[in-house]
């Protein structure tokens, strides 16, 4: 059986191949670029668990390629290592660690000296959840049990341990220990506990949605919403979409703007009638107080909301077309489900109490964004508010 060549690429292919993968290029994309198949793609980013490696660069006090190129020549001429040293103005012992640590004086070369050294330098550092045990052992159960994420878990680690640096990590070095596995830090396990369980870190600037779109007849845009929504500065500004399971099932998912607070709703099937029912029934629920417009993207499922609105005075605007950041904190929240509900999952057998189940632990989450508080308490203070 004939073996493949192995395919290797330049330094400035793999900066190039990263700078496409950070701005949300997929494996597919990047290999046309190079006009190769997208594996060898795969297996260069999977190295760092998707994340771009830091760039090097040499220390001030490092020899250099002109300084090793003097010492090859001076020992070339028979000089002393302390002669070399003086016209260099570097320690003696600094010259002769150089030449010892490289074949010695007869075999010394520069180009393969500088190369060695480079090679050398690189010394990753350890990671603190290595040094810390216990450190490690409260992430895993954060991850594990309570399914936070790890910037939920760096947050709540500074509120607890204000005063013990020790017991404080940043979320980056959570991420980084589950996609560049350290000897002795968090197992590869956990990360099947994210909310979304890749194995390669993803570019912020990437998206998979592509669902085909409808026109909506009446629709108002998400530009004419009042200053009030866009600014978050009152309660009762809430975001939705349909969350889909396999072909046949989906649920949807509503957030008030505000405060975070999720909201699950059994739907049975996806046409408009359907949604547009069981939205009305939920939004009883709620004090009117607390319930004053809703921002939705340009699903067909919302071709009734003319409907919705005349029934429960809550004004529905839309999202530009293919603009999904333009609902947020819904888009985040989805992501956020997609713990409990993996794609391709038949929700049809979740009733509403076990959605209010799901909701409920998503709700008790201290959130950054909340300066650690859960929505669930700021959405009682708004619940509070209203008498």
């Amino acid at each position: 059986m004939k073996q493949r060549p192995r395919i290797y690429y330049t330094a400035t292919q793999r900066e190039l191949m990263w700078d496409r993968w950070q701005k949300g290029d997929n494996l597919h994309q990047i290999a046309q670029l190079f006009d190769r198949h997208h594996p060898s793609i795969q297996r260069i980013l999977m190295q760092t668990g998707g994340i771009r490696p830091p760039s090097r660069c040499r220390s001030v006090l490092a020899l250099t390629l002109a300084e090793r190129e003097e010492i090859s020549r001076g020992l070339a001429t028979g000089q002393s290592l302390r002669s070399i040293a003086q016209l260099l103005g570097r320690s003696p012992s600094t010259v002769s660690r150089e030449v010892k640590r490289n074949g010695g004086a007869k075999d010394y070369r520069s180009a393969g000296a500088d190369s060695s050294a480079w090679d050398r330098a690189l010394r990753p550092k350890t990671c603190k959840l290595v040094l810390n045990k216990p450190l490690a052992n409260i992430v895993t159960d954060k991850l594990q049990l309570l399914q936070w994420s790890p910037q939920q878990i760096a947050g709540w680690l500074k509120q607890t341990y204000p005063d013990d640096e020790s017991y404080q990590v940043s979320h980056e070095t959570i991420y980084r220990s589950l996609f560049i596995q350290a000897r002795g830090a968090l197992k590869k396990e956990l990360v099947a506990h994210l909310r979304r369980t890749r194995v390669m870190r993803r570019s912020r600037h990437h998206t998979l949605k592509d669902r085909a779109l409808g026109s909506i007849k009446g629709a108002i845009s998400i530009r004419e919403r009042p200053a009030e929504v866009e600014d978050r500065a009152v309660p009762g500004h809430w975001e939705g979409d349909l969350l889909y399971g396999d072909a046949n099932s989906q649920i949807a998912t509503l957030v008030e703007r505000q405060t975070r607070y999720v909201m699950l709703v059994k739907v049975a099937r996806k046409d408009s009638q359907t949604v547009v029912n069981a939205l009305i029934k939920h939004a009883r629920k709620l004090p009117d107080e607390l319930y004053k417009s809703l921002t939705w993207d340009r699903g067909k499922e919302m071709s009734e909301h003319k409907r919705f609105t005349l029934a429960t005075d809550v004004q529905v605007y839309f999202c530009d077309p293919q603009h999904p950041w333009q609902r947020g904190s819904n888009e985040n929240t989805n992501g956020l489900l997609r713990q409990y509900f993996p794609k391709g999952m038949s929700l049809a057998n979740y009733s509403q109490a076990k959605l209010n189940a799901v909701a409920r632990k998503l709700n008790e989450r201290p959130r950054k964004t909340l300066n650690y508080q859960t929505p669930a308490e700021r959405f009682a203070q708004s619940v509070a508010s209203t008498g």
